[in-house]
């Protein structure tokens, strides 16, 4: 194993699946591979036999920072010897094939992966390589299959993506994040009274330049206005901005009435 200076300061987070690359061809998609694994919360990666040997130079620059990474990982001549000690093994299966094991999507895996590494057993998912995948040999270490459901007419992924796909699921199934929200920066969502009193500045202004003169049709065009404002999370910076709008159109208003007025009495 080679140290590297710098980098990102990626300390393991509690009890994660082992990434375990078989037999990968180039030291390019190792670093890559580093470089999605702490994307998504898993740092603990092994390699079966790489092509290549090991270390290579171009693993560290493809790795983005992810150095502690590549700088802890172990290296194993056969599947069987990478996977000893641990008690839960998930392999990643591309294409189909002959063999009668528990299959999941890599978002089924990674719940599952949460709840074997909750219980403090040790746990692994295999990366095949490349070019082919994982042979029926490789898989027969494994527990179970995983296969992304991806769109059929082209399912290809290089290996940094495959691995990303599960980092991203692992991550996301003890994630927090909601789904939806609103971005207020320095602001905040208004309240109900807020709204209520910029809508009430907002009307009597309408009422004074003549808007609402259809007194049948008045109360509608209200809750109309009303329902504009209801419909999304308005904030508290919008509102003023709103507010100090409808002053500054009320006093021009006002102005040009004050203008007529003065132009009618020269007239006079």
């Amino acid at each position: 194993m080679t140290g590297r200076d710098g980098g990102a300061d990626l300390a393991p987070i509690g009890n994660s699946p082992v990434v375990i690359l078989v037999r990968p061809q180039l030291a390019d998609n190792i670093g890559a591979v580093a470089r999605a694994m702490g994307n998504g919360g898993l740092f603990h990666l092994r390699l079966v036999a790489p092509r290549d040997g090991w270390p290579q130079e171009k693993a560290w620059r493809n790795a983005s920072g992810a150095d502690r990474i590549l700088d802890n990982l172990t290296i194993h001549d056969t599947v069987a010897e990478a996977v000893a000690d641990l008690h839960r093994v998930v392999a990643t299966c591309p294409r189909p094939r002959h063999i009668v094991k528990p299959l999941l999507t890599a978002r089924g895996a990674a719940a599952e992966l949460r709840v074997i590494c909750a219980r403090d057993l040790r746990a692994g998912i295999l990366f095949g390589p490349e070019r082919a995948g994982l042979d029926n040999d490789d898989m027969a270490c494994a527990d179970t299959l995983v296969r992304y459901p991806l769109n059929p007419g082209f399912m290809s992924l290089n290996l940094s993506q495959a691995v990303m796909v599960m980092a991203y699921e692992w991550w996301t199934a003890d994630d927090v994040t909601l789904p939806r929200r609103l971005m207020t920066n320095e602001t905040a969502v208004a309240t109900k009274g807020e709204l209520d009193n910029f809508l009430g500045h907002l009307v009597a202004e309408l009422d004074a330049c003549g808007f609402l003169r259809n007194k049948p049709k008045r109360p509608g065009m209200v809750r109309n206005i009303r329902h504009l404002f209801e419909r999304g999370e308005v904030t508290v910076q919008e509102l003023r901005t709103l507010h100090g709008i409808v002053t500054e159109l009320a006093l021009g208003r006002r102005q040009r009435g004050r203008t007529e007025k003065d132009g009618d009495a020269a007239a006079d």
